[in-house]
């Protein structure tokens, strides 16, 4: 966790851990430059699928709060009456096998943020090590699906996208630099159908995202509580995301006081002990960590990220899938 945290501060700055790495950067760059040059000429194939596909990934390493825009757009889309299904990798499970979830599927064995979205937003989720086969999979299981959403997969060319949606939180694209020095995995800007970002990264452009807190957290028997419950009691909170400090600076701008935090690794497993904490203190966590975490602590509060994204946003998003909806061609995009 040390070496991750240091990593990721030299990330915001051009300072000399970032000079250091820079070697490894210019190796990294010819690398992935000639992977996407190939995929561009045609010397390795992307496959194209009958019906829209649409990826919604990051530039920037570290996790930028892909999954509840992807949730966001599932959930749009059904509103419109349009059928659509999730295709994921599936970051930190165990095994590679191509897998449906479903809302009581192990997280071990699926992955957190596809056992999330199945369960929270009621769409067919399929993970798998190649996205072209999870998508496979999804369209054979689940045929009346019109649109197919790729959590994440900005950087898989292997599976054509006719819609790109590249998101940013608050770090912006960092110092600007390419993995390892800088914490872009490929060179900003670059062609992308829409872009998300926050208040805080005027310069990128786009449309504008806001994060918040639920105003109900949830526990694994059912149970609801109203975060203004907690509001100036003393409470524990763990995390296993990306960026667990967010979490706890948004608890406590809701006026939670926070005796304890935990923070633990992106898609943290929670099969050993907790570190200690105080005795009797409601434990709050995320919603991403909760079907882990409950395992061991079925008292904890899970507490969901709800996201408003500009308005603008969406009939933008719209008009381009009626465009592709209505074209007898299929995928367009490579």
């Amino acid at each position: 966790m040390r070496v991750r945290a240091a990593l990721q501060a030299a990330w915001l700055r051009r300072g000399p851990l970032a000079w250091l790495l820079l070697p490894l950067t210019v190796i990294y760059a010819l690398l992935s430059g000639a992977r996407r040059s190939l995929y561009r000429q045609g010397w390795l194939r992307a496959e194209s699928l009958p019906i829209p596909v649409v990826v919604i990934g990051n530039v920037i390493a570290g996790g930028a709060g892909k999954t509840p825009v992807v949730m966001a757009i599932a959930r749009h889309l059904l509103d419109r009456g349009i059928p659509c299904g999730v295709v994921s990798r599936g970051h930190g499970r165990r095994g590679d096998d191509c897998l449906e979830v479903l809302p009581g599927s192990d997280p071990a064995q699926v992955g957190d943020e596809p056992l999330l979205i199945a369960s929270q937003v009621g769409v067919p989720v399929v993970v798998a090590q190649r996205r072209p086969a999870a998508v496979h999979a999804l369209l054979a299981r689940h045929p009346e699906v019109r649109v197919v959403l790729s959590d994440d997969g900005l950087q898989h060319h292997a599976l054509a996208r006719d819609v790109e949606i590249v998101v940013f939180d608050d770090r912006g694209v960092g110092n600007g630099w390419l993995l390892p020095s800088g914490p872009l995995r490929e060179p900003w800007p670059r062609p992308a159908d829409l872009v998300i970002r926050t208040e805080c990264t005027p310069d990128i452009g786009g449309f504008v995202i806001k994060r918040h807190l639920a105003t109900e957290a949830a526990r694994g028997d059912g149970a609801r509580l109203t975060l203004r419950t907690l509001a100036g009691q003393r409470c524990a909170a763990v995390a296993g995301i990306a960026r667990p400090e967010a979490f706890f600076e948004m608890l406590r701008r809701e006026g939670i006081a926070l005796a304890a935090t935990i923070a633990l690794p992106d898609h943290h497993d929670y099969s050993a002990p907790l570190p200690p904490m105080p005795a009797g203190l409601p434990l709050l966590c995320t919603e991403k960590d909760a079907a882990k975490l409950w395992k061991s602590h079925p008292e904890a509060w899970a507490v969901p990220l709800s996201v408003e994204i500009e308005a603008g946003f969406f009939e933008s998003l719209d008009a381009l899938l009626t465009a592709k909806l209505s074209s007898p061609h299929g995928s367009q995009a490579a």
